[in-house]
């Protein structure tokens, strides 16, 4: 049963509880926009009921929103706050939850008085030293015990004290000893160590900005290496940090001053620098480590929101911060801090506002139907006096391409300014339970159950699926957070009829700006996030063993790698360097240090299994030599874990995993700075601090200068240089170092992704490293750099002919680059623009969004037409994806992955595939099939021959370049084994320009040739190749063939051994070979030697390069890198080669290519064999 079948199956057998809605209310209403213009009257007149004062003001207010003073329009909202939370809770017949949560806030009260009133104000400063390093902190406690009649409690505490003040007098000597006690609490280490899971005895620390970390530094290297002496264990990839209580949460509430009413909320509005002359306009100020305090790029009502949840009112609270911040599950704790760096206490620790934000959130979410609050806070909002609920439907439609934080808070609010919106990214997204989403496998509307408890939506982040919704979050962000906030978010769109969303989408690919425009979209949105990888140039700078962060973060929280049950190989070995120093190194130290214990107990376990079913000989003999160290390391390392388990578990103790990851080299931060320099310090101290709780080791001062390689050319170790700064603050070098580093992970940075202004500079143009942006009226503007509040927002990026416009946001805009929050301040600024732009020209398309979305779904959702067998390990799979064989151009290529969700379990493995780069074979345009064909070389490409005929599946692109057909010239097309496939096209289309083809079709074994007639009228000769007698015997005249490899073959030509040349190689300008990279390398060395004599002294060469390849949407992961050195200057470059497969075969680096093709080829062959393995007991058990 498949993950998407068990919960629709638990659908089934468990009677979905529907809510009983007041004020004739049905549940379906409030997801339609009548529905919610009828619940919004019902709350006007609910209002005018209990004040009719209150909803004069509100309608006045409504009508003019803007004339409010920024204080009057707060007071206005916290005072009507209140009546809609009573609203909400009698819509939803929650009146005594609501309730029982208000008094769990007002219980609570007395520990924040106190706290202020008491312990800061008397205990911190009317307590002499002396007194409070002579008190007895545990007997004083025990002594208030006595005097509570209750246990010790910080509550109790808090409680009992506010009684005694009443009466001080009276009670004058249990106040000394609570005085004593909290002082003592307050500035002992062991009052502190004693009172430290508490809230109460907690005092703001001052802030020193080059002391932020206290940590524990070692010089013994000659370079300073930082890491904290204690230490949190972790396990996996479960949830790390769960965040605060009620408690905490309303620790930091009442600690806020609530400056909105003092018109200096600079948590939300930022601190600015007094002007120096009049007129002049007013700057951001900058924190003394030079980051920017804009304050909250969403300018969320922090201080409004805090004032109510300290009076317990959490709906309102909630619904304050969905006022500016509709997208707030996936902001908060472990996300953001721009509002805390501008917090108003710049000399002490600010408040946490991400945690009390977060904490608002769950509040809510934990009544009943509180998902559905959520949910419906989102589109009706009576605190939002410019649209309390969703605009009159325009008949617009937009393209909003990345789901990420900009692409997903953009569709919200262009949804509720009534435009209909379709979502498309390029990573596979998974399908949700159409009782949940509304929406089924094919994309069809269904009614959706209503969810009466949130956390039925929860997942063991351990054991969840990665769903692909959410880009960068769920991705580019760890399990700090609790990325079940995602699937929050997307049935806030996705439930909505307005919109639907598509995955495996690669816009330049599957769909263009110009497709977007025919098929009738109003508006172009870019918010596709992800920025290039920078590479760094050093020698072996990619060899075996070196990834880019971003290449190692999607893979292990995309592809499955982390998971139990996972079929997805991703190897690493320890010592990990990371080198980089921003949030992304930090994530990327503590995921491979997390993954390391996952990947080798999975690689243990599965090898205990197969080596029993099939005996150790035959497991390890697949392995080379190199291989076979690599895996014996990995199963050293696993079994002392598992022994260190079971000794732990024995003794009643926490297993000591990290100390053995440590004592094999553990993972290591090399930044060329101090850490003190580096952005992760600068811009998020918190989260180095918590990294550093991890395990990590952080070096400053390190400029990597090459990585030194073993005798298998995988990486052994990283050279440095050591450098300092000097007096003048200059960066001297001190020394050298050597660091050792089985892998290497780069996280230097990235570039805007600008891909799209090379493969489209009609559309899209390029200002700098940035596209070029427009004004309304299509004339350039040059939008701020670095600054997530502009004077105005400068989204739009071309207009087209017709008036229509294309616009960009998040981390391709040059204002908001650089994090999630102002990805999605990039949405809530930048939609008014679109909807003004929108506004100025008839809606394109007449259909309905229903009519149009169908269409959508016909051309977008791909499925499986036929599975058929051409050889003994080649199959032909057929896909019915009718946009993506209309955009193919041969040479280009496909991901092809299957669902996770629909994907079979076989024992405890899930066997969903990883993304396989295919070649269109061949595509019939006028039935929508596009031919994809597999060898069966193990892993993932065994599972191609399960699909079944109407199975769901992801075909993203076509992406890569296509090859240059030129009319008129002579061509040589070189295939071996499966490259023929990618041939066909190629070949077809060069004779349909007037080209004439000679064709060497290369095989290993007589059985392995397929497509006969496909090569056949790809080519004016075809010589068969075969190393297998007696051949093949050609099936047309004036074909050959040829018993041996490919290159003898073409010598033998050339030479006119076979005989006369019917397409004479001589005559040829272009080679194109396509095969293993072994073939590949071996024509292209061929060239100079054997085969010069045959060949134009000035042809061109090129190879289809199968680079390593996961993602494949054009300089995003970076796996595809592969280097080129120029043959006559030496230097080296590097080529993406998703975007660029085919490459000049002399540039080409055919032995880093060999080797980094075996970056997991210990975990591949081990997996070919567990999937066997899988394969045979799925058949046994007829799964």
């Amino acid at each position: 049963m498949t993950i998407l079948e068990s919960a629709l199956h638990s659908a089934a057998t468990t009677a979905a509880a529907t809510p009983v809605l007041a004020f004739d209310m049905a549940f379906a209403d409030l997801y339609r926009r009548d529905g919610l213009v009828k619940l919004d009257q019902a709350f006007l007149d609910f209002l005018r009921e209990g004040d009719a004062g209150l909803r004069i003001r509100l309608d006045h207010a409504r009508a003019h929103p803007d004339e409010l003073d920024p204080k009057d329009e707060s007071a206005l909202l916290i005072e009507l706050a209140p009546w809609m939370e009573d609203f909400i809770a009698r819509l939803f017949g929650i009146e005594t939850e609501v309730c029982a949560l208000a008094a769990r806030h007002h219980e609570l009260a007395p520990l924040y008085s106190c706290k202020r009133q008491f312990v800061q104000r008397r205990a911190m400063n009317k307590v002499s030293e002396a007194e409070v390093l002579a008190a007895d902190g545990i007997a004083l406690e025990q002594k208030l015990v006595s005097e509570f009649g209750a246990p010790f409690s910080e509550l109790v505490f808090a409680t009992k004290v506010t009684q005694w003040l009443e009466n001080e007098a009276e009670n004058e000597e249990r106040l000394k000893a609570a005085l004593l006690y909290a002082a003592w609490a307050l500035k002992t280490p062991a009052g502190r160590e004693h009172s430290r899971d508490g809230v109460l005895f907690k005092s703001p620390a001052k802030l020193d900005y080059l002391h932020l970390l206290t940590t524990a530094t070692d010089h013994a290297a000659g370079y300073t290496v930082h890491r904290l002496n204690h230490l949190r264990r972790r396990e996996g990839f479960a949830l790390t940090d769960t965040g605060t209580d009620l408690v905490g949460a309303l620790d930091e509430a009442n600690y806020c001053i609530w400056c909105h009413e003092q018109g200096k909320d600079s948590c939300s509005k930022g601190l600015k620098e007094k002007p120096k002359t009049p007129g002049e306009p007013p700057v951001f100020k900058k924190s003394p480590l030079g980051a920017l305090l804009a304050g909250c790029p969403l300018e969320e009502r922090i201080s409004e929101f805090h004032k109510l949840k300290t009076q317990g009112i959490a709906i309102g609270s909630l619904a304050m911060i969905v006022l500016d911040n509709p997208m707030c599950a996936g902001t908060g704790h472990r996300i953001c801090n721009d509002c805390m760096k501008s917090c108003i206490y710049q000399k002490q620790e600010p408040v946490n506002i991400p945690e009390a934000e977060t904490r608002t959130l769950k509040d809510v979410l934990e009544l009943p139907w509180g998902f559905e609050i959520y949910s419906l806070l989102t589109r009706w909002n009576p605190l939002d006096l410019q649209r309390p609920l969703p605009k009159p439907p325009t008949g617009r439609k937009v393209l909003v391409v990345g789901m990420g934080p900009a692409g997903y808070t953009l569709a919200h609010h262009l949804m509720n300014d009534g435009h209909t919106v379709m979502g498309i990214d390029g990573l596979k997204i998974e399908p949700l339970p159409a009782h949940l989403s509304g929406v089924d496998q094919q994309g069809q509307r269904l009614p959706f159950s209503p969810i009466q408890h949130a956390a039925a939506l929860d997942e063991n982040l351990d054991e969840r699926v990665p769903a692909g919704f959410g880009g960068v979050a769920e991705y580019g962000i760890t399990v700090r957070w609790n990325k079940n906030f995602l699937k929050l978010i997307r049935l806030l769109l996705e439930r909505r009829e307005e919109f639907a969303l598509f995955g495996g989408v690669r816009f330049g690919g599957t769909l263009t700006a110009d497709d977007a425009l025919a098929m009738g979209f109003d508006h172009v949105a870019l918010a596709a996030g992800a920025g290039r990888p920078t590479v760094l140039d050093l020698p072996n700078g990619l060899a075996r063993g070196v990834r880019a962060a971003s290449d190692f973060l999607m893979a292990l929280q995309l592809s499955g790698a982390a998971q139990a049950n996972s079929v997805a190989n991703m190897q690493l070995r320890l010592p990990v360097v990371v080198i980089g120093g921003g949030l992304t190194a930090i994530d990327t130290a503590t995921e491979a240090l997390a993954y390391y214990p996952v990947q080798v107990d999975k690689f243990l376990r599965r090898y205990e299994i197969l080596t029993a079913e099939q005996g150790e000989a035959a497991i390890r003999g697949a392995w080379d030599v190199e291989e076979q160290e690599i895996a014996e390391e990995f199963l050293s390392h696993a079994r002392a874990i598992r022994t260190e388990r079971e000794a732990a578990e024995r003794e009643g103790r926490a297993p000591r995993i990290l100390e053995l990851l440590q004592s094999w080299g553990g993972a290591t931060i090399a930044y060329r700075k101090r850490l003190i320099d580096s952005p992760s310090y600068t811009l998020n101290h918190e989260e180095v601090e918590k990294a550093l709780e991890e395990g990590i080791w952080f070096a400053e001062g390190l400029t990597p200068v090459r990585v030194d390689t073993d005798r298998w050319e995988h990486a052994r170790s990283v050279q440095f240089m050591v450098q300092a700064p000097d007096e003048t603050g200059s960066w001297q070098k001190t020394g050298e170092a050597e660091l050792p580093a089985r892998a290497v992970l780069v996280a230097a940075g990235t570039q805007p992704n600008t891909v799209l202004a090379r493969e489209d500079e009609k559309n899209f143009k390029l200002n700098g490293r940035y596209f070029a942006a427009c004004d309304e009226d299509g004339n350039p503007v040059n939008p701020p750099r670095a600054n997530p509040k502009p004077e105005a927002s400068m989204v739009l990026l071309s207009r087209c002919e017709d008036g229509r416009f294309i616009s960009f946001f998040g981390d391709l805009h040059p204002s908001y680059s650089g994090n999630v929050v102002k990805a999605m301040s990039s949405a809530k600024q930048g939609y008014p623009v679109v909807s003004r732009v929108l506004g100025r020209v008839a809606p394109a398309s007449t259909k309905s969004g229903g009519q149009f979305f169908a269409e959508m779904n016909g051309r977008l959702r791909p499925t499986v037409h036929k599975v058929e067998r051409l050889t003994p390990n080649i199959i032909e799979v057929v896909v019915h994806a009718p946009m993506a064989a209309e955009r193919f151009h041969p040479g280009q290529f496909y991901r092809f992955q299957n669902f996770s969700t629909l994907a079979t379990t076989a024992g405890d493995t899930k066997l969903a595939m990883e993304g396989i780069a295919l070649t269109g074979a061949a595509v019939d345009v006028a039935r929508g099939l596009v031919s994809l064909i597999v060898l069966e070389m193990g892993g993932s490409a065994d599972l191609c021959a399960r699909l079944q005929p109407g199975e769901p599946v992801v075909l993203m692109g076509p992406t890569g370049t296509p090859t240059e057909i030129l009319p008129g010239e002579t061509v040589v097309l070189v295939g071996g084994g499966l490259g023929n496939a990618v041939l066909f096209s190629i070949g077809a289309a060069a004779r349909a320009a007037g080209s004439k083809i000679l064709y060497f079709a290369g095989y290993k074994k007589l059985v392995d040739r397929y497509k006969v007639a496909e090569i056949e009228a790809a080519a004016d000769t075809v010589v068969w190749c075969c190393d297998e007698s007696p051949g093949f015997k050609p099936s047309r005249p004036g074909d050959l063939s040829y018993v041996g490899n490919i290159v003898q073959a073409m010598a033998a030509y050339g030479s006119g051994a076979l005989g006369a040349q019917p397409v004479p190689l001589a005559a040829a300008g272009r080679i194109i070979a396509i095969g293993s990279d072994r073939m590949m390398a071996a024509v292209g060395a061929a060239r100079h030697t054997l085969l010069r004599p045959y060949l134009k002294t000035d042809h061109f060469a090129i190879g289809s390069i199968n680079s390593p390849m996961q993602c494949m949407m054009k300089e995003i992961c970076a796996q595809c890198l592969q280097p080129h050195k120029d043959p006559k200057t030496g230097e080296v470059t590097y080529v993406f080669s998703c975007f660029n497969q085919d490459q000049p075969l002399d540039q080409v680096d055919f032995g880093g290519l060999a080797s980094r093709l075996r970056q997991n080829s210990v975990q591949e062959k081990l997996t070919t064999r567990w999937i066997s393995h899988c394969l045979k007991e799925s058949n046994q058990t007829g799964a």
